[in-house]
């Protein structure tokens, strides 16, 4: 049985919050809703995208690899494993290609960091 948990993943950049499980819906500060793929999340957090569409960059926050919600939000939201999150993470720093996202260690730090900081990303438990 799939749990009702809902993540909530903030974008301060557009103002937009959002609240899903595996097919992410995303709402505007005055409800209006919007999408993001699984795709262009998995782009997102891959760190494969790394520009908003204005062309201002993507702040990536995530929790440490083993962290409960982390782990659940790379399985459910993602799809993925968290090893394969950072595999992929490893790839671009030890290639010099890329940067891996900000770990930040607490739940109250990633809303602190999100609400803070121009154009980025995250998740955190509603």
């Amino acid at each position: 049985m799939r749990s009702l948990l809902l993540i909530l993943l903030l974008l301060r950049l557009v103002g937009l919050v959002w609240a899903g499980e595996a097919h992410p819906r995303v709402y505007d500060t005055n409800g209006y809703a919007a999408h993001f793929s699984r795709e262009m999340l998995q782009e997102i957090f891959f760190m494969r995208l790394t520009t908003w569409p204005g062309g201002s960059p993507i702040h990536v926050f995530v929790l440490p690899d083993n962290h409960p919600l982390h782990v659940r939000f790379a399985k459910e939201v993602l799809g993925v494993y968290p090893f394969q999150l950072r595999s992929a993470w490893d790839r671009l720093i030890y290639s010099g290609t890329g940067l891996a996202p900000t770990i930040v260690e607490t739940v109250e730090e990633m809303r602190n960091r999100l609400e803070t900081t121009p154009g980025s990303i995250g998740y955190v438990a509603q």
